[in-house]
């Protein structure tokens, strides 16, 4: 049965409005990001009147750009391949062996993402801090810090997320690579490890935006020469303390545009493995 034309008029509009309301900050972005800098500051403006590339060239002068973002990168990429690895490995333990307290240490891990983040702040830095007298290993300022909080958040969702996967690829495929002659571990790395490549992307694409946009805990554990991206560009502002707008949408435009291009080259792999996990 075909919708009504009032049904299709009611849908239209209802997803014209989500359209808008997903495409105007975008819009707003690209906008303030090439407005000439004197009109900038007299307010954003839909329609301005002078355009400039000008605020994509200045703002790598303006803070240590460069800096941020191999920062960030360099933060996002070891928390990302410490996640797939460490939560590729608990999964395959989990799912093919047998052991005492199996189902309550998967649990167990699930319910630390129950928490709001900004609980586990205070405690962590203190922690740190802690460490850092004891065995002299510096943690609040250096990138070993903030790639292990964000490595405590993004774990137990790897391991549950590959858990599901991995139970969706049948053990027998292992059990016959063995049979012709392979070690366990090299039926894992030639069988298991290629059927799960879309829950391992799904896991890696999750982890590095997450690591790669977080503020909170950025802002407290890290130094002037660790700052990463969202606690640089905070840095935006002219010798008399005003917020360079223009410069700051063009380096959020450009630190943003190879992450989204990444995404959506990998969202297939990324919905399937969400898919395969949620299943199980």
């Amino acid at each position: 049965m075909r919708p009504s034309t009032s049904f299709r008029i009611v849908r239209a509009v209802v997803l014209g409005g989500l359209a808008l309301f997903a495409i105007l900050p975008l819009y707003t972005m690209v906008i303030a990001s090439v407005t000439d800098s004197s009109e900038i500051k007299l307010g954003f403006q839909w329609l301005p009147s002078g355009l400039s590339l000008r605020p994509y060239s200045d703002m790598w002068g303006t803070i240590d750009l460069l800096r941020f973002l191999v920062n960030s990168a360099t933060v996002s990429t070891v928390t990302t391949v410490l996640s797939v690895v460490i939560g590729l490995l608990a999964a395959h333990a989990i799912t093919r062996h047998r052991f005492v307290g199996k189902g309550t240490m998967l649990y167990s891990v699930m319910i630390t993402q129950t928490f709001p983040g900004i609980l586990f702040l205070l405690p962590l830095f203190i922690l740190y801090v802690s460490i850092g007298r004891t065995i002299g290993v510096t943690l609040v300022g250096s990138y070993l810090g903030l790639v292990l909080t964000y490595l405590s958040f993004s774990l137990p969702f790897a391991i549950w997320l590959l858990v599901g996967f991995l139970s969706g690829i049948p053990v027998d495929t292992e059990e016959a690579a063995m049979t012709d002659g392979c070690g366990r571990l090299e039926a894992f790395f030639r069988i298991t490890l290629r059927l799960a490549v879309p829950g391992i992307l799904a896991v890696a694409v999750f982890t590095f935006i997450s690591a790669w946009s977080e503020v909170l805990f950025a802002s407290v554990l890290t130094s002037e020469q660790t700052r990463t991206l969202p606690i640089g560009f905070q840095l935006f502002k002219n010798g008399h303390g005003v917020v360079e707008w223009n410069q700051l949408m063009a380096a959020s435009l450009t630190v943003s545009l190879p992450v989204v291009l990444a995404f959506l080259w990998l969202q297939r792999y990324f919905v399937r493995g969400l898919s395969a996990g949620s299943e199980k």
